[in-house]
């Protein structure tokens, strides 16, 4: 499972990074080309997309299986002594901010 995890975690960095730098270079030969870039909106690129839509489901994929696998402990421990629920269920909101984390990741991918 850990290595399924890696090998996901190393997708999502080769297309963050190539979403972050993957830029189409022109060079305007006159001023002609720059006044016709100037009026021309800007291209698309679809990889800076697909980078942050990997970005979230990933972080996604990862929070549900950490929440499943918390919860159940959780749960668990809480089903032996009831005091221990203040102690077990903020370690839920923590592996849940693991998707807030792909989120933010995703939103600096298409901003920059």
């Amino acid at each position: 499972m850990s290595k399924k995890i890696i090998a996901l975690a190393a997708l999502l960095l080769c297309f963050t990074v190539t979403g972050l730098f993957a830029q189409e270079a022109q060079v305007p030969a006159a001023e002609t080309a720059v006044e016709e870039q100037a009026a021309a909106p800007e291209a698309v690129n679809p990889v800076k997309y697909l980078a942050a839509a990997l970005a979230v489901a990933v972080a996604c994929i990862a929070g549900g299986i950490a929440v499943g696998k918390i919860g159940a402990a959780a749960m668990g421990a809480m089903s032996e002594n009831a005091e221990l629920s203040g102690k077990a269920l903020p370690f839920v909101g923590l592996a849940e901010g693991i998707c807030l984390w792909g989120f933010l990741v995703a939103l600096l991918i298409i901003i920059l």
